[in-house]
């Protein structure tokens, strides 16, 4: 994943909300927090952390090849190493959900 500084960013709009999206045009790929799956999906953290852990735990997905760390300041002014995950990922994850948001990705 490029520096955050040098990565593009996307908006993923819903009819109610908006979230921004990293692209990765050299990797072909998009990047999502925890927290951004959370919000697309619309479902809790603990959730959407389950199924990866379940995704990485039966080798769906090579966690090396699809999650990402990268240094980003919070809104307390602290830098923090925040795990990304690809689009295999985010597609893997959204196999798993119920969700109609999931559909339309």
């Amino acid at each position: 994943m490029s520096e955050e500084s040098d990565t593009p960013i996307v908006i993923y709009e819903s009819a109610d909300r908006a979230v921004e999206v990293r692209l990765d045009a050299d990797q072909e790929t998009v990047w999502l927090s925890l927290q951004q799956l959370a919000d697309v999906f619309r479902r809790d953290k603990s959730v959407i952390s389950r199924h990866l852990k379940s995704i990485f735990r039966d080798a769906e997905l090579d966690r090396e090849a699809v999650v990402a760390k990268n240094a980003t300041t919070a809104a307390d002014g602290k830098t923090y190493q925040v795990e990304y995950f690809n689009l295999d990922a985010i597609i893997s994850v959204g196999y798993r959900v119920n969700s109609s948001q999931a559909a339309i990705l």
